[in-house]
């Protein structure tokens, strides 16, 4: 499964919970239908997880992409400090409002060589602590203004002409589809309050093991650890469950979110995969630590939850339960964070005894080139995913840096055989060198071609097809070498013809320039770096003032009484012609970048 997908998957989770409610419908179908009116119950029942899922998934995308470039220069702010790793980790979390995709997008950064396992275990704790965030917002039940949420919202994101306008319309009408969730579950499964089966199977649930187990397959299925603390919250709102039994069920959430991690580091490298056992190993020692005090920590929540002595029975149940759960699961992660972050060098160490270094066999064939930053987990913040293919890019601009390196100046016929097979050796080498490119020009486009499929903003749109442009033409330049200035050279190589001393200065000069402009040019994109950008369209005047040497050396010579004067003409008006080719798609280049840039 890939995690790009994340965002897409709520009629799956429909489907799963679909499966996972059959038992107690099936059940609730044959009771006395005079008590209870099973159809309309089961309708609201499912119709409301249905609206609370998609709300939650409507809330976490408008944040994602509210954040923006923020949530880029959070991450960019990242150092080896372990305090600030957490922080990090529970910003970015607070903001998108998942740690699994959190946890997944660590995977995507050390996969690109972007950030070490030891800076990753900070933003997992992070990660766990910002997740409770959305468990906080769900039990202050504010659902009397879900209407009035689904409205404003709908109305802002429909009649907004900014996309940052319509983003925070997309999070408060996803927030108040998850209230009107709430009220709906709510409302269908009050008459469930009086019926003794199911009454006596919420007991089952104050079996801590039991309710972990169960929160955690539910969880692990769903893929997110909100969704089932807020349906846990919904339980306890109607009396159903006790407080240890929503702690525990929390518990469990911890536990199952681990496995959209788990999935994420499939096929990915070493480091990767011992992030995601780093997030295992945190969350289930944390369970561990807590399952015998739970009694503890539901003392804890009590303490610091507000408290209804007006109320009894189950109505002071359902005003007291949802705050106590919500507060139990913040400081059972928080307090697990506090406890375990000074050892997080041992989780560090624990990882890699988990998974150690493969031995990689022996073999005799080079290895082929693949992309070194492009993971298919950063595809879900598009920001991140272009400045990864823009690194992306810049591999591939230092391969056709290389070629016009490693490209011979057009010179005389080389007199010495070990000249000439130095000549053709470094002819051979450039086309290795194209084949390279070529591979990384492909993976680049279907990965930018895949980032179609996300949310983009008119900004984010038109950058995209700005890099898509950048990799076309920095893959005709190295299309030119190979096709045109390697053809002109052979012919060179193979025909009786002296090129002037004059000449010769002239054409090296040219081709200096061409590639340095070509080398400012990359640099450019690598870096970010305007100046180098421009000074490329400032070497213009110059090869022009070259051009104009090259043509009045020309004249002359035509008139010269030499047999082999035309064929010599027309190497030279060719070699000259293509390196003008080259510095047009370079300058092409550089405004691309520099218009990028300006918007």
């Amino acid at each position: 499964m890939h995690l790009t997908t994340f965002s897409n998957t709520f009629r799956a989770k429909l489907v799963v919970l679909l499966f996972l409610l059959c038992p107690p419908l099936v059940w609730a179908a044959q009771a006395n239908a005079e008590n209870i009116q099973y159809p309309s119950m089961i309708m609201g029942l499912l119709g409301g997880l249905a609206l609370f899922l998609y709300g939650m998934d409507k809330m976490s995308n408008a944040l994602k992409n509210a954040a923006g470039s923020r949530l880029k220069t959070l991450l960019a702010k990242l150092t080896t400090n372990r305090v600030a790793g957490v922080l990090t980790g529970a910003g970015i979390t607070a903001t998108i409002q998942s740690s699994s995709v959190t946890t997944v997008l660590l995977i995507g950064f050390i996969s690109a060589g972007l950030m070490s396992l030891a800076q990753a275990t900070g933003v997992i704790m992070g990660a766990n602590i910002g997740t409770t965030i959305t468990a906080q917002i769900v039990a202050f039940k504010i659902t009397k203004a879900a209407y009035v949420m689904v409205a404003a919202g709908f109305l802002t994101q429909f009649i907004a002409k900014a996309d940052q306008a319509k983003h925070y319309g997309n999070m408060l009408f996803g927030l108040g589809l998850i209230f009107l969730g709430m009220n709906v579950m709510s409302d269908a499964m009050s008459p469930l309050r009086d019926y003794q089966p199911f009454i006596d199977a919420m007991a089952t649930m104050d079996n801590p093991l039991l309710a972990i187990l169960l929160a955690a397959l539910f969880t692990a299925l769903v893929q997110s650890s909100s969704a089932t603390t807020g349906i846990v919250i919904v339980l306890a709102g109607q009396g159903f469950i006790s407080l240890e039994s929503g702690i525990a069920l929390a518990m469990g959430a911890n536990v199952g979110t681990c496995v959209t991690a788990l999935l994420a580091a499939i096929g990915k490298s070493r480091e990767a995969k011992q992030t995601a056992s780093i997030h295992v190993l945190f969350n289930i020692i944390g369970v561990m630590i807590w399952l015998p005090l739970i009694s503890l920590l539901s003392d804890w929540s009590v303490a610091l939850s507000p408290a209804y002595p007006q109320l009894t029975g189950v109505d002071r149940l359902g005003a007291e339960l949802p705050r106590q759960i919500a507060n139990a699961n913040t400081l059972f992660n928080v307090v697990n964070t506090l406890v375990m972050l000074p050892f997080a060098g041992g989780f560090v160490w624990l990882a890699k005894k988990i998974v150690p270094r493969s031995k990689k066999p022996l073999s005799s064939e080079k290895p082929i080139i693949t992309p070194k930053y492009l993971a298919k987990e950063l595809l879900m913040t598009p920001d991140i995913a272009m400045d990864q293919a823009q690194l992306e890019i810049g591999r591939i601009g230092r391969r056709v840096c290389n070629m016009m390196n490693t490209l011979p100046p057009l010179t005389s016929k080389l007199a010495s055989q070990p000249q000439r097979d130095a000549a053709i050796s470094a002819l051979k080498q450039i086309d290795e060198i194209e084949n390279q490119v070529d591979a990384l020009h492909g993976r680049i486009l279907f990965y930018l071609g895949r980032l179609r499929k996300e949310p983009l903003s008119h900004a984010q749109s038109q950058r995209q097809m700005a890099l898509i442009s950048m990799t076309d033409q920095l893959e005709s330049i190295a299309d030119l070498i190979t096709n045109t200035l390697i053809p002109i050279m052979e012919k060179s190589l193979n025909a009786d013809i002296t090129i002037s001393n004059k000449m010769r200065t002239t054409l090296d000069a040219m081709q200096d320039k061409v590639t340095h402009a070509l080398l400012d040019c990359v640099n450019a994109i690598r870096r970010g770096d305007d100046k180098r950008a421009k000074q490329v369209l400032h070497t213009k005047r110059e090869l022009n003032a070259l051009l104009d040497k090259v043509l009045a050396h020309q004249a002359e010579r035509l008139v010269e009484d030499d047999a082999n004067r035309l064929q010599l003409f027309s190497i030279e008006m060719e070699w000259t012609e293509s390196l003008k080719r080259v510095y047009t798609v370079t300058k092409r280049i550089a405004k691309l970048h520099l218009r990028e840039k300006e918007a």
